[in-house]
C-alpha cells in the first residue's frame, strides 16, 4: 500500500516542502530510505523501526520503501522521523491518514517513541501556511513557537502513540484537557506575547542611567542609534566602552511584531530560541570573541546556517578588541556592511541571510592600552602604528562615528548628585528621529540616514551658503576623502533630525566632523 505525508525541510532560513512517500510490499524484509539524504536522515530508519516497536506497533515483516521528495534536494536534520513513522503506519493500514492531506508533520523520534523538539519550527510552520496547509503537527515543546507563525492550526504531540490516538480516536483540533480548540489557545498565546512587547523597558536589564560620566560616548551612541551609523570607540581599558555598547539596544526603536518574527526566524534555525519563550521581544546584541573565524561571522557549513552577522540583524553587533580579530574576519565585514545581506553559495544552490545591524567597535589606542599617556605607555611608535594598521582604511570608513573614551574622573565615578538620563528618555528622542526618516524615505528601500546614496544626499543634505563654506573649509583643511565627507553629511542629517530641524545647520556639521577627528589623529591622513 502506498501513502504520502506532508513534511518540510530548511534551506538557509527558508522552509521548503517535502513529501514523505511510503510503500509496503511483499519481498525480503527491509527498510530503505531514498531522496538525497544526509547521514542523520539515513539513520532515521533505525530510530523509526525501534520507536514503532517500543510504541506497541507489531508490524509484519515486509519490504518498506520510503522516499523523500523532491529527490534532487539535499535533506538534513532529524525532523523527518515522525512523518516517516506515520507514513509507514499508514502504508500498513494501521492509521487512517486521509485527514492529513492538508496537514504537515514534523518531529524527531526517540527510541521509546517520544517526540523530541527540533530547530527551525517557526520557519517551517510559516512555509506550511504559505503553501495553503491548514494544520501542523509538531513536538509539544515546539508548539508555542509554531503558534507564532499565525494563520495555521498547531497541534503539539508528545509521542508516536499519542499521534496514533489523534488520528484514529480523538478529533483533530482538540487541545489538552481544557476544552480549548487549537485556534483559541493560539490566540491566547499570541496575545500574551504581543502585550509583553508593548513594554520595551522590561525587555532589557541594563540602562544608560547606570553610566556615570562619558558624555561624549553617550551622545555618540544616541546619534548612532538614531541613524544606524557605525560607531567606533577608542580608549584605555576600563573607561566604559563595553558598558555603553551593551546598552545601545535599549535606546534603539522598539521592535514591531513583524520585525520580531523575522529576527526570531534566524534564531529558530540556529536553535537559539528557548522553548518556553520562542520569540526574542528585544533587539539582539551579539558580541563574538575576537578568535571567531570569517565563516563564524558570515555563516556557512555543509547545510548553510546564519553566522553572527545574521544573528545581530535588527540589533547590535559589538566587536570588542577590534584589532585582535583576524584580518579575514574584519575584511569579511566589508560587503555585508554595504549590502546589509550575505549570500552563501554552494554548487547546487545559494542562501541569502540578513545582515542589517548596527556595528559597534571598541579598541585600545595601542597594544598596552595606555597611549597617549607616556607615563604608563611603553609602546614604541612602530608598535602603535602596526597595531592601528590592523584595521584597513576601507573598514575604518565603514564607521561613521569615531570617538575617544576618556578616563572617568573620581567625581563622575562616585556619581554623587549626578542625574543620568535613562535609556527610555534617550529612546524617545531616537524614535522621533526614526519617524522623521521613515516619512522622508517613504516608498523607497531606505530606512535610515546611513543608508542614503548619492541621489538622496543631494536631495536631503543640501547645505545653505554659510554651511557650504564651512564644510568646504573643513574638507580642504583636513584632507577628507569623498567617502568620509559623505558620511559626515549623513551623520549631520541625523543630528538635525534628533533636534527636529528640517535643515542641516553649522552646529550639526561641526558635531559630525568632530566624530571624524579621532580617525585622523590616530591613523593619519592616508588616502585610499
Amino acid at each position: 500500500m502506498f501513502t504520502k505525508i506532508n513534511s518540510g525541510g530548511i534551506r538557509g532560513i527558508e522552509g521548503f516542502f517535502v513529501s514523505v512517500e511510503a510503500d509496503v510490499s511483499n519481498g525480503l524484509p527491509a527498510f530503505s530510505i531514498s531522496g538525497q539524504l544526509a547521514s542523520e536522515v539515513r539513520e532515521a530508519q533505525e530510530r523509526v523501526r525501534t520507536a514503532l516497536k517500543n510504541s506497541g506497533f507489531q508490524l509484519p515483516a515486509k519490504k518498506i520503501t520510503v522516499n523523500l521528495s523532491p529527490a534532487g534536494v539535499k535533506k538534513g536534520g532529524t525532523a523527518f522521523d515522525l512523518p516517516i513513522a506515520v507514513a509507514v503506519l499508514g502504508a500498513f493500514g494501521v492509521l487512517d491518514i486521509r485527514q492529513l492531506e492538508d496537514s504537515m508533520i514534523i518531529g524527531e523520534l526517540g527510541l521509546d517513541g517520544t517526540v523530541k523538539p527540533v530547530t527551525g519550527i517557526l520557519v517551517q510552520t510559516a512555509a506550511a501556511r504559505d503553501r495553503g496547509l491548514k494544520r501542523c503537527f509538531l513536538p509539544e515543546e515546539n508548539r508555542t513557537e509554531g503558534i507564532l507563525a499565525e494563520g495555521i492550526e498547531v497541534i503539539g504531540v508528545r509521542s508516536l502513540a499519542q499521534m496514533a490516538e489523534l488520528l484514529n480516536g480523538r478529533k483533530v483540533g482538540v487541545f489538552g484537557e481544557t476544552g480549548w480548540t487549537e485556534n483559541e489557545a493560539s490566540k491566547k498565546v499570541l496575545t500574551q506575547f504581543r502585550e509583553n512587547m508593548l513594554v520595551p523597558d522590561k525587555a532589557y536589564d541594563v540602562d544608560f542611567k547606570e553610566i556615570n560620566g562619558q558624555g561624549v560616548l553617550r551622545r555618540a551612541a544616541e546619534v548612532a542609534a538614531a541613524g544606524m551609523h557605525g560607531l567606533l570607540m577608542c580608549g584605555s581599558a576600563g573607561t566604559g566602552k563595553s558598558m555603553v555598547a551593551a546598552r545601545i539596544p535599549s535606546i534603539l526603536p522598539g521592535l514591531t511584531w513583524q520585525e520580531n518574527i523575522e529576527i526570531s526566524k534566524v534564531y529558530s534555525v540556529c536553535g537559539q530560541l528557548p522553548y518556553s519563550h520562542p520569540v526574542l521581544s528585544k533587539r539582539p546584541f551579539r558580541s563574538p570573541h575576537h578568535t571567531i573565524s570569517p565563516q563564524g561571522l558570515t555563516g556557512g557549513g555543509r547545510f548553510p546556517k546564519p553566522g553572527e552577522l545574521s544573528l545581530a540583524s535588527g540589533g547590535v553587533l559589538f566587536l570588542d578588541e577590534l584589532p585582535h580579530f583576524s584580518r579575514g574576519a574584519i575584511e569579511a565585514l566589508r560587503q555585508p556592511l554595504e549590502n546589509r545581506r550575505i549570500v552563501v553559495s554552494r554548487a547546487e544552490y545559494s542562501c541569502e541571510f540578513p545582515a542589517d545591524f548596527l556595528i559597534v567597535g571598541a579598541m585600545n589606542p595601542c597594544p598596552c592600552g595606555f597611549f597617549p599617556d607616556r607615563n604608563r605607555c611603553r609602546c614604541t611608535e612602530t608598535q602603535i602604528r602596526g597595531y592601528l594598521r590592523r584595521l584597513s582604511r576601507p573598514i575604518l570608513e565603514r564607521f561613521d562615528i569615531c570617538v575617544e573614551a576618556a578616563p572617568v574622573s573620581f567625581h563622575e565615578l562616585e556619581g554623587r548628585n549626578l542625574k543620568n538620563e535613562s535609556s527610555a528618555a534617550i529612546r524617545n528622542r531616537v524614535e522621533r528621529a526614526v519617524k522623521i526618516q521613515k516619512k522622508r524615505f517613504e516608498g523607497t528601500d531606505i530606512r535610515f540616514n546611513s543608508h542614503m546614496g548619492s541621489g538622496e544626499l543631494n536631495r536631503y543634505c543640501r547645505l545653505g551658503e554659510k554651511e557650504r563654506d564651512f564644510a568646504q573649509k573643513v574638507y580642504e583643511a583636513r584632507g577628507l576623502s569623498a567617502r568620509s565627507y559623505h558620511k559626515a553629511l549623513k551623520t549631520a542629517r541625523t543630528i538635525a533630525d534628533l533636534e527636529e530641524e528640517p535643515q542641516i545647520k553649522r552646529g550639526h556639521l561641526a558635531e559630525a566632523f568632530g566624530y571624524r577627528i579621532l580617525e585622523e589623529r590616530l591613523w593619519g591622513q592616508e588616502k585610499n
